[in-house]
C-alpha cells in the first residue's frame, strides 16, 4: 500500500501498520490521540491505518470517532466487558509523553544495518492509572523509565522511543558492538532486578506493584529519520522490531523472551 500524503513509503508503512497492529491487539482499545503520540504519524497516515485494519483486515472497529477498539483475534464480550470495567469510572488519561531533543547527527539519512531491539512495557497500566491521581501516576512512570534507564544506559543501549509506560530500546545503535545481544539480554534481567528494587519503595508511598514484559529480537533494519513537523525521531524499520513486540506481547509478567536469532 502507498500513503502519498503522509511521507512514508509502502515498506514504511507496513511496518509502521505491523507495530499499531501489535500494540492495539495488546491493549485492547487505543485512542487515536495516543496513537499519534506514540508513532509520531500524522491525519493521512492516521486514516491509511484506519482504512487498513477497520475495512481492509477487519481486526478493528471504530468508537465514536476517537478510539480504535480490536475486534480481530482473542476478541470476545468477556474481554470486552472486562476493559469497560476496568475504565468504568475512572478519569479520561491523557497519554503520558516522554520526548528527547535529537541532537546533532553526523549518521547517514538512512542505514541498513543489525540490531538488537528491546521492548519493555508495563504489565496492567489500564488498572494502575484508574488507581492513582494523575500527578502520582506520573511519577510512578518516571521512577521506573529511569530506573530502567539506569540499567539500559551501562550496556550502550539507546532508548529510541518512550511509549507511554513502555520502552523501546536499540543496541547496536548508534554505537554497534560485537556483544549486542547479550548486552540487552543482560539489560532485560537487570531492568528486572532494578524493578524489584524500585517496588519496595513504590508500594510504600503509592501502594502499587510494577511488573513488566520484556521481548528482545536481533536482525536486519533500515535505521531512518521518521516523523513531520517539529518531531523527528531516528527509528528502526524492518520485522526486527516487529518480532521484538510480539515477544514482549508473548511475555509473562517479569520475564524476558528472546528469539532464537538473538540467543544464536
Amino acid at each position: 500500500m502507498h500513503c502519498p500524503n503522509c511521507g512514508f513509503d509502502s515498506s514504511d508503512f507496513q511496518t509502521v501498520l505491523s507495530l499499531v497492529t501489535v500494540r492495539l491487539q495488546q491493549k485492547g482499545r487505543i485512542s487515536y490521540r495516543a496513537l499519534q503520540y506514540e508513532f509520531g504519524v500524522n491525519e493521512a497516515l492516521l486514516e491509511a491505518l484506519r482504512e487498513e485494519l477497520i475495512l481492509s483486515e477487519q481486526v478493528a472497529v471504530d468508537e465514536d470517532g476517537k478510539v480504535l477498539v480490536w475486534s480481530g483475534e482473542g476478541a470476545n464480550g468477556e474481554t470486552a466487558k472486562r476493559r469497560n470495567d476496568e475504565t468504568e469510572g475512572a478519569s479520561p488519561q491523557p497519554p503520558i509523553l516522554f520526548t528527547q531533543p535529537l541532537a546533532p547527527s553526523t549518521q547517514p539519512l538512512a542505514e541498513r544495518r543489525q540490531l538488537t531491539v528491546m521492548f519493555c512495557d508495563v504489565v496492567g497500566s489500564t488498572a494502575i492509572s484508574a488507581q492513582l491521581d494523575p500527578e502520582d501516576l506520573r511519577d510512578v512512570v518516571r521512577a521506573y523509565q529511569e530506573a530502567a534507564v539506569g540499567v539500559i544506559q551501562p550496556y550502550d543501549g539507546h532508548v529510541a522511543q518512550y511509549l507511554g509506560d513502555g520502552l523501546l530500546v536499540y543496541f547496536g545503535y548508534p554505537q554497534a558492538h560485537e556483544d549486542d545481544a547479550p548486552r540487552a539480554i543482560h539489560a532485560g534481567l537487570g531492568i528486572l532486578s532494578a524493578l524489584a528494587a524500585l517496588n519496595r519503595r513504590l508500594q510504600t508511598d503509592y501502594s502499587v506493584t510494577l511488573a513488566v514484559r520484556i521481548g528482545v529480537h536481533t536482525g536486519p533494519v533500515v535505521v531512518g529519520q521518521m516523523g513531520g513537523g517539529s518531531r523527528h525521531e531516528q527509528l528502526a524499520l524492518g520485522e526486527t522490531p516487529n518480532i521484538a513486540a510480539r515477544l514482549e506481547g508473548m511475555a509473562a509478567p517479569n520475564t524476558v523472551v528472546i528469539s532464537a536469532a538473538t540467543a544464536r
